[in-house]
């Protein structure tokens, strides 16, 4: 392998040190053809440091469908916080356009996310559905993810440790999917995507920058089924990412 000019090997270190950051540490080489009529030396896991990074080849994500089956994979049937010993019967991880310019992210998979494995297919997905759609969009255009991926018991509150454990992999698919914008669902997602401590009232309204992607924070749709009064406020935070991302909405057809 011939050796790697100065700006390559700054932009995998870089790519190396943000996988690091969130926890990950081990790469593996993608099977290449061999040019000689050598036999070909099997694939081998490796530690990966900035380093080391002549001697590899990263898997390219130009293919999100591919790479969010990788992350999948690697979620497997998780063991690593407690919610796998507390009911949940499988992982959810995420739906939608893989390419998608708009991702919600929400809080926690329910009982019916957890049933059939898809976030947000309950009456709260309805709303979520039904808002997206007054958005002038599909659900099938747009990417759904929960911060964590395992329902927790009761539908209570996500733990801290818990938010944190996901993180990684929740991360993995947003640089994937690689939107325009996110909108952060409820209190929840907002203050563990923008580590900010502060009332939903404070949140709303404004754009943050997350990681270089421009995020929103509107009420959960679970919350809007229990205080409807709000859906006023959220049309208005959609309408806020609608106008950045040059969406216009539907007209209603006369009854």
């Amino acid at each position: 392998m011939p050796p790697l000019d100065s700006e390559t090997r700054r932009a995998i270190s870089d790519r190396i040190r943000y996988y690091n950051e969130l926890g990950i540490y081990d790469f593996y080489r993608q099977p290449v053809q061999a040019i000689s009529m050598e036999p070909a030396v099997a694939d081998k896991s490796v530690r990966a440091t900035p380093s080391s990074m002549d001697s590899m080849k990263i898997t390219s994500l130009s293919d999100p469908v591919a790479a969010l089956r990788q992350i999948r994979e690697d979620i497997g049937d998780c063991t690593r916080c407690r919610l796998h010993k507390q009911g949940r019967k499988q992982i959810v991880f995420g739906v939608g356009n893989p390419r998608a310019d708009l991702m919600f992210i929400g809080e926690a998979p329910g009982a019916d996310e957890d049933q059939k494995g898809e976030p947000f297919v309950g009456r709260a997905g309805q709303l979520l559905t039904n808002m997206i759609k007054a958005m002038g969009l599909s659900r099938e255009e747009v990417y759904i993810a929960n911060i964590i991926k395992c329902r927790p018991p009761g539908n209570r509150t996500p733990e801290r440790d818990e938010c944190e454990t996901c993180s990684p992999f929740l991360m993995r698919q947003i640089e994937t999917v690689a939107p325009k914008a996110i909108v952060a669902l409820g209190a929840v997602a907002a203050k563990t995507l923008l580590a900010i401590n502060a009332p939903m009232s404070e949140l709303r309204g404004r754009w943050y920058d997350f990681r270089g992607t421009k995020l929103a924070v509107t009420y959960h749709p679970a919350f809007l089924l229990r205080d409807p009064r709000q859906k006023k406020e959220t049309w208005k935070d959609l309408q806020m990412v609608m106008k950045d991302l040059g969406l216009i909405a539907p007209e209603k057809t006369p009854a």
